[in-house]
Protein backbone atom coordinates (compact mmCIF):
# COMPACT_ATOMS: atom_id res chain seq x y z
CA UNK A 1 0.00 0.00 0.00
CA UNK A 2 2.76 2.47 0.82
CA UNK A 3 4.43 1.81 -2.55
CA UNK A 4 1.20 2.71 -4.38
CA UNK A 5 0.77 5.81 -2.23
CA UNK A 6 4.35 6.89 -2.92
CA UNK A 7 3.85 6.42 -6.68
CA UNK A 8 0.62 8.43 -6.56
CA UNK A 9 2.32 11.27 -4.65
CA UNK A 10 5.25 11.27 -7.09
CA UNK A 11 2.89 11.43 -10.08
CA UNK A 12 0.85 14.20 -8.49
CA UNK A 13 4.01 16.21 -7.75
CA UNK A 14 5.27 15.76 -11.31
CA UNK A 15 1.88 16.75 -12.71
CA UNK A 16 1.77 19.91 -10.61
CA UNK A 17 5.09 21.06 -12.05
CA UNK A 18 3.88 20.94 -15.65
CA UNK A 19 2.48 23.93 -17.45
CA UNK A 20 -0.50 23.09 -19.62
CA UNK A 21 -0.13 25.78 -22.29
CA UNK A 22 3.64 25.31 -22.49
CA UNK A 23 3.10 21.62 -23.20
CA UNK A 24 0.08 21.90 -25.50
CA UNK A 25 0.83 25.14 -27.40
CA UNK A 26 4.58 25.61 -27.08
CA UNK A 27 6.48 28.86 -26.67
CA UNK A 28 6.79 29.59 -30.40
CA UNK A 29 4.30 29.96 -33.23
CA UNK A 30 4.39 30.20 -37.00
CA UNK A 31 4.20 33.85 -38.03
CA UNK A 32 3.51 34.86 -41.65
CA UNK A 33 4.28 38.13 -43.46
CA UNK A 34 2.62 38.79 -46.83
CA UNK A 35 2.98 41.86 -49.03
CA UNK A 36 1.11 43.17 -52.00
CA UNK A 37 2.95 43.11 -54.33
CA UNK A 38 4.97 40.09 -53.15
CA UNK A 39 8.76 40.05 -53.18
CA UNK A 40 9.57 42.54 -50.41
CA UNK A 41 12.54 42.01 -48.11
CA UNK A 42 11.56 41.70 -44.44
CA UNK A 43 13.52 42.61 -41.29
CA UNK A 44 12.19 42.33 -37.76
CA UNK A 45 13.29 44.20 -34.66
CA UNK A 46 14.07 40.86 -33.01
CA UNK A 47 16.65 39.89 -35.66
CA UNK A 48 14.75 37.82 -38.21
CA UNK A 49 15.10 38.47 -41.95
CA UNK A 50 13.55 37.14 -45.14
CA UNK A 51 14.76 38.07 -48.64
CA UNK A 52 11.37 37.90 -50.37
CA UNK A 53 7.75 37.73 -49.21
CA UNK A 54 5.73 35.74 -48.44
CA UNK A 55 7.74 34.71 -45.36
CA UNK A 56 7.08 32.33 -42.50
CA UNK A 57 9.01 32.55 -39.24
CA UNK A 58 8.95 30.52 -36.03
CA UNK A 59 8.65 33.34 -33.49
CA UNK A 60 8.56 33.48 -29.70
CA UNK A 61 4.96 34.00 -28.58
CA UNK A 62 5.92 36.32 -25.71
CA UNK A 63 7.78 39.04 -27.63
CA UNK A 64 6.20 41.94 -29.48
CA UNK A 65 8.27 43.27 -32.39
CA UNK A 66 8.32 45.55 -35.43
CA UNK A 67 8.35 44.36 -39.04
CA UNK A 68 9.92 46.50 -41.80
CA UNK A 69 9.20 45.70 -45.47
CA UNK A 70 11.36 47.14 -48.27
CA UNK A 71 11.08 46.71 -52.02
CA UNK A 72 12.78 48.72 -54.74
CA UNK A 73 10.37 51.25 -56.23
CA UNK A 74 8.06 51.14 -53.19
CA UNK A 75 7.80 53.13 -49.98
CA UNK A 76 9.31 51.31 -46.97
CA UNK A 77 6.56 50.24 -44.59
CA UNK A 78 6.64 49.11 -40.98
CA UNK A 79 4.09 47.52 -38.69
CA UNK A 80 3.89 46.59 -35.01
CA UNK A 81 3.15 42.99 -34.03
CA UNK A 82 1.74 42.56 -30.53
CA UNK A 83 1.84 39.67 -28.12
CA UNK A 84 -1.23 39.04 -26.00
CA UNK A 85 -3.19 36.30 -24.26
CA UNK A 86 -5.07 34.16 -26.75
CA UNK A 87 -8.32 32.26 -26.31
CA UNK A 88 -6.53 28.93 -26.41
CA UNK A 89 -3.94 30.32 -23.99
CA UNK A 90 -6.75 30.99 -21.55
CA UNK A 91 -7.78 27.34 -21.90
CA UNK A 92 -4.24 26.34 -20.95
CA UNK A 93 -4.51 28.62 -17.92
CA UNK A 94 -7.73 26.85 -16.93
CA UNK A 95 -5.87 23.54 -17.15
CA UNK A 96 -3.26 24.92 -14.79
CA UNK A 97 -5.93 25.95 -12.32
CA UNK A 98 -7.38 22.44 -12.38
CA UNK A 99 -4.17 20.41 -12.56
CA UNK A 100 -0.93 22.39 -12.76
CA UNK A 101 -1.24 24.71 -9.84
CA UNK A 102 0.66 27.95 -9.29
CA UNK A 103 3.91 26.60 -10.67
CA UNK A 104 2.26 25.79 -14.01
CA UNK A 105 0.63 29.22 -14.15
CA UNK A 106 3.99 30.88 -13.52
CA UNK A 107 5.77 28.81 -16.17
CA UNK A 108 3.10 29.51 -18.80
CA UNK A 109 3.01 33.23 -18.01
CA UNK A 110 6.78 33.70 -18.22
CA UNK A 111 7.33 31.43 -21.23
CA UNK A 112 4.70 33.24 -23.32
CA UNK A 113 2.81 30.01 -24.00
CA UNK A 114 -0.48 31.76 -23.13
CA UNK A 115 0.09 34.39 -25.84
CA UNK A 116 -0.43 34.73 -29.59
CA UNK A 117 1.15 37.20 -31.99
CA UNK A 118 -1.28 39.54 -33.76
CA UNK A 119 -1.93 40.31 -36.51
CA UNK A 120 -1.01 36.94 -38.00
CA UNK A 121 -0.71 36.78 -40.92
CA UNK A 122 0.62 40.32 -41.24
CA UNK A 123 -0.50 41.73 -44.60
CA UNK A 124 1.19 44.88 -45.89
CA UNK A 125 0.15 46.83 -49.00
CA UNK A 126 3.18 48.61 -50.44
CA UNK A 127 2.73 51.95 -52.21
CA UNK A 128 4.82 52.84 -55.30
CA UNK A 129 7.37 55.61 -54.69
CA UNK A 130 5.99 57.69 -57.56
CA UNK A 131 2.39 57.49 -56.36
CA UNK A 132 0.96 60.97 -55.99
CA UNK A 133 -1.36 62.01 -53.19
CA UNK A 134 -5.00 62.44 -54.31
CA UNK A 135 -4.65 66.27 -54.46
CA UNK A 136 -1.82 65.94 -57.01
CA UNK A 137 -3.42 63.26 -59.16
CA UNK A 138 -5.28 65.69 -61.41
CA UNK A 139 -8.49 65.62 -59.42
CA UNK A 140 -10.18 68.93 -58.85
CA UNK A 141 -9.07 70.55 -55.61
CA UNK A 142 -11.54 70.56 -52.79
CA UNK A 143 -13.20 73.90 -52.23
CA UNK A 144 -14.54 75.21 -48.99
CA UNK A 145 -18.11 76.42 -48.98
CA UNK A 146 -18.71 79.99 -47.86
CA UNK A 147 -20.67 80.22 -44.64
CA UNK A 148 -24.35 81.01 -45.08
CA UNK A 149 -25.29 84.59 -44.35
CA UNK A 150 -27.68 85.28 -41.53
CA UNK A 151 -30.93 86.77 -42.79
CA UNK A 152 -31.60 90.26 -41.54
CA UNK A 153 -34.87 90.48 -39.66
Amino acid sequence: MTVILKCFVALAAAGSMTACATLTRGTTQQFVVETSPPGAAIKTSNGYTCPSTPCTFSMQRKDAFTVVATKEGFVTQSAEVKSGIAGSGAAGMAGNILIGGLIGIGVDATSGALNDLTPNPLQLVLQPVDAKPPSESGAAPATAMAPAKDPVS
